[in-house]
């Protein structure tokens, strides 16, 4: 398994870039946000790291990159919904913020959803029902019995959509106090937000 890539870009295309690793050039498929960033550090030629994951089929082996570990994470939860392939999920990151689309599957907002290429209310409602399943079953185990817990499970929920433990305890950490009532629902849209203002 390829875990990632660090290298120059030797060329990019329309929806991929080629990392020259050693002499040996990667194909690798990559949303568009990635691509218009590294486009530009292509032309300054520095080197990059692409974390991927290596989509294996009978006919094919194809390469996915991502900019962070944040990608990479929606990428593999979205890829596991049934009927949602490499080519959607790629699709969906290209067309939406994380934070948005995330937003989209908590307040199963089907209308955000159907807005995205390829995206149509039979995979919206798919995918809001797959990814809010497997973000409850990852918190199952936690009763939270005060506000710190539920600070705690917020966390893990924000970590179980793709993000980053370190900047998801951050985004709570810092809307918490102004929360009234600090649910875990309340907490993780609340901390949504903040991650998005954070980006911008």
């Amino acid at each position: 398994m390829i875990s990632h890539l660090y290298g120059e870009i030797a060329q990019c295309g329309e929806g991929f870039v080629i990392i020259d690793v050693q002499g040996i050039g990667y194909h690798v498929n990559v949303p568009q946000p990635a691509l218009q960033e590294l486009t530009e550090k292509g032309n300054a030629k520095v080197k990059v790291k692409l974390h991927t994951h290596l989509n294996v089929r009978e006919d094919a082996h194809n390469l996915y990159g991502f900019m962070n570990t944040t990608e990479l994470g929606m990428f593999k939860l979205i890829i596991n919904v049934s009927g949602v392939g490499p080519q959607i999920a790629m699709k969906i990151l290209s067309d939406i913020k994380i934070e948005d689309f995330a937003s989209a599957i908590l307040n199963e907002d089907e209308k955000v959803l159907t807005s995205i290429s390829g995206i149509g209310k039979k995979n919206a409602k798919r995918l809001i029902l797959e990814l809010k399943d497997k973000m409850k079953k990852k918190m199952e185990g936690f009763v939270p019995t005060g506000t710190s817990n539920v600070n705690y499970d917020a966390v893990s929920a924000l970590v179980s959509l793709g993000f980053q433990q370190r900047e998801a305890k951050e985004a709570v950490d810092a809307v918490s106090a102004g929360v009234k009532e600090p649910t875990i629902e309340a907490l993780i849209k609340a901390a949504l937000l903040k991650l998005k203002e954070v980006e911008e």
